[in-house]
């Protein structure tokens, strides 16, 4: 496929919105149906948010999407990801995420939640059937969400029982071995209208794009997964509304990604797993009986056993054999409890408010064990716990009849405790704040304008293991000052909506996650450990575009630029001040037509494309720029569909991991080794419903 500048498509797409906004209102209409962002400390509209998100509903995941989350990160502007794992769980958002996550404190710095259940750095059970927003909120989220939103949060909310859903279901198949299977099913609780239940079971099978000549095997990188999850939403007396959702998954995928060729056929004689078995639990209850006030309490668990290992030569040579494997058992509890003003205060002199507390117990085990030609080399058994506790508060002024002004607070108290087999102990205590101030303004013309300033946080932690410096065996917390201007514009009846922003962020006590390689003939005698930079710097814009083109056509695009830097940091011999950050892409843009006939017919297009970036803060390799189109075409009647796709239509060849070491005897030259992205895919799929 013959590369095309993503700054042409962005001036190309530019021409076409400024055509778009004279163009004839051809009805007054809402097309595009109103969205609202429930991640927030009240549930926002998308467009009177003083931030900037994406939010993909449940036509664009059933249309874009085949079984996972991973089907459809390419939608989302400056949004990166990290791969060493079967399924994305290491994200970054305008450049700030982790790439991955071997030893010592799990501290994330991108939330990930569903239905409310915290799976931060555990991205897996992010199955797409029968979900009905993924929300993803860009820039500090300090306020809401604490110390693992410092770059952001990705919010997936499933569908919500409805007393008249019936069911549905569908099946998919195709090459690669690939299939999947899934049923959605809810009604009625008793006689209540108000109360009703939903549950979803799926699978998804497939042998993962890899041939692995030495076993003479297809399926060493295969998924076998399989989801379940339960809701209820219950009405008590007239007070109290409860809503339960339960999740329980079983992901038991191979790992054989990497080749010394760098290509999709590998040679390891003890091929890898990436599998996890998680389940959860959620309970939000509102009580809403007082005539001014409102009461929310959220509690959930989530707990989730990882096995995760790797053949660390990549070959199978005899006298050369190395492997890797950690067995991580990770667990949490949270409580929120939020009193709120009834209504947002809409008139000057008026105030709405929102006070809350929130608690986290987290505990995670983890065992790593490494060995050389069948003898130990390392075993490490560690145990770490934390405690969070924060309080929050929020209020909302109207300066004018279109203007207001906002802030948040939240104070944050971490407690944690780690010990481990080598004698290793560490308890550090880390305070921390952030926040917002807000300022919306909505013009004459009815656009939407905000300005917001926030401040972000993320815990500090420490490094372990013998080889570690004393001067780096612990690190600081990390804290982000943004500043974000933007807004949103409607156009044509409501069949052109416009919205973009631009952003700086300025990094203190930047966490930078970094490698090492002790003995040129040993590839696992990596030392992993985190520094804290003097400081960096994010900084770019985003846009979305989604015009109704016609009842039959509508297009949407998405763009994002981002620069990074690092303002100073100099570690032993390693100067990487004023260059970009690892995993953060200049350019990324997505455009979308989607396509429907009256008939029954229906097509959707997707292309995605993203710059190249550094892998890795400890060498200075790259990442190639890289595209990918996807297709569907199908036909479709009241209650079945069926769909042909096509998942990178010109096999386009990505990169989505590298690592920069000597891994082949007996000279062990220092090379690239890459995990590359999945090759073409074509399918089919059939859904049914009973209404």
């Amino acid at each position: 496929m013959r590369r095309i500048s993503i700054t042409f498509v962005f001036r190309l797409f530019a021409c076409c919105v400024l055509a778009g906004q004279s163009a004839p209102l051809l009805a007054q209409q809402d097309v595009l149906a109103e969205v609202v962002v429930t991640a927030t400390l009240r549930g926002d509209r998308l467009q009177a948010l003083p931030g900037s998100a994406t939010v993909l509903g449940r036509e664009t995941l059933q249309a874009a999407g085949e079984q996972h989350l991973q089907d459809v990160l390419g939608l989302v502007p400056n949004f990166n990801w990290a791969s060493g794992t079967s399924r994305p769980r290491y994200f970054q958002i305008r450049g700030i995420g982790e790439t991955d996550q071997w030893q010592g404190a799990p501290n994330p710095s991108v939330g990930f939640l569903i239905d409310g259940m915290d799976f931060s750095g555990l991205g897996m059970p992010a199955m797409l059937f029968d979900v009905e927003q993924v929300e993803v909120l860009r820039g500090p989220q300090a306020a809401s969400h604490g110390a693992n939103s410092l770059a952001g949060l990705i919010n997936l909310r499933t569908v919500a029982p409805d007393p008249n859903a019936g069911w549905r279901a569908e099946a998919s198949a195709g090459d690669y071995g690939s299939r999947g299977m899934a049923l959605a099913l809810g009604g009625a609780l008793g006689n209540n209208e108000a109360s009703a239940f939903r549950l979803v079971a799926q699978s998804n099978q497939g042998d993962g794009f890899r041939r692995n000549t030495f076993l003479g095997r297809t399926d060493t990188n295969g998924f076998d997964e399989t989801v379940l999850r339960g809701r209820v939403k219950l009405q008590l007396e007239q007070d109290w509304r409860l809503d339960v959702a339960t999740l329980w998954a079983d992901q038991d995928n191979g790992y054989d990604a990497f080749a010394i060729d760098n290509s999709r056929v590998t040679r390891s004689d003890q091929p890898g797993e990436d599998a996890q078995r998680s389940r959860g639990i959620s309970l939000a209850a509102d009580y809403d009986g007082a005539s001014s006030w409102i009461f929310r309490s959220s509690t959930a668990f989530s707990d989730a056993a990882i096995r995760y290992s790797f053949d660390g030569d990549w070959g199978a040579d005899p006298d050369y054999d190395f492997t890797s494997r950690f067995v991580r058992d990770h667990r949490r509890v949270t409580q929120d409890l939020r009193w709120l003003s009834r209504e947002q205060a809409t008139l000057p002199g008026e105030a709405d408010w929102l006070i809350g507390v929130y608690a986290l117990s987290l505990s995670e085990q983890n065992d790593q064990l490494d060995r050389f030609n069948g003898d130990v080399f390392t075993s490490l058994a560690s145990d770490y716990r934390a405690r969070h506790v924060a309080l929050y508060g929020q209020s909302g002024i109207p300066l004018g009849e279109r203007t207001r002004f906002s802030g948040a607070l939240r104070a944050e108290q971490r407690d944690a405790d780690y010990t481990d087999s080598s004698g290793s102990g560490f308890a550090p205590r880390d305070r921390m704040w952030g926040g917002h101030l807000s300022l919306q303004h909505q013009t004459l013309s009815g656009s939407d304008l905000f300005l917001t300033l926030s401040r972000g946080y993320k815990a500090g932690g420490f490094n372990i293991g013998a080889q570690i410096a004393p001067q780096r065996r612990a690190f600081a917390p990390e804290t982000v000052l943004s500043v974000e201007a933007g807004g949103s514009r409607r156009f044509a009846g409501d069949r052109l909506r416009v919205s973009g922003a631009i952003f700086h962020m300025r990094r203190s006590d930047q966490q930078v996650p970094t490698s090492e390689q002790i003995d040129p003939t040993d590839p696992l005698s990596f030392i992993y450990y985190t520094d804290n930079a003097a400081s960096g710097e994010n900084y770019g814009m985003e846009f979305t575009a989604s015009w109704q083109l016609s009842e039959r056509v509508a297009l949407q695009a998405t763009g994002g630029l981002l620069q990074t830097r690092f303002l100073d940091y100099r570690s032993a011999d390693l100067d990487l001040t004023g260059r970009e950050q690892a995993h953060a892409p200049r350019q990324q843009f997505a455009l979308t037509a989607d396509y429907r006939h009256p008939s029954g017919w229906f097509g959707r297009v997707d292309w995605t494309g993203r710059d190249g970036f550094y892998f890795s803060e400890s060498h200075d390799q790259r990442a190639g720029s890289s595209q990918q189109v996807n297709l569907r075409v199908g036909f479709e009647r009241e209650r079945w569909n069926a769909s042909l796709w096509v998942r990178n239509l010109f096999d386009d060849e990505p990169v989505q991991r590298g690592f920069f070491f000597g891994n082949e005897p007996p000279d062990f030259p220092t090379r690239l080794y890459v995990q590359r992205g999945d090759p073409r895919q074509l399918g089919v799929r059939v859904q049914f419903r009973s209404n």
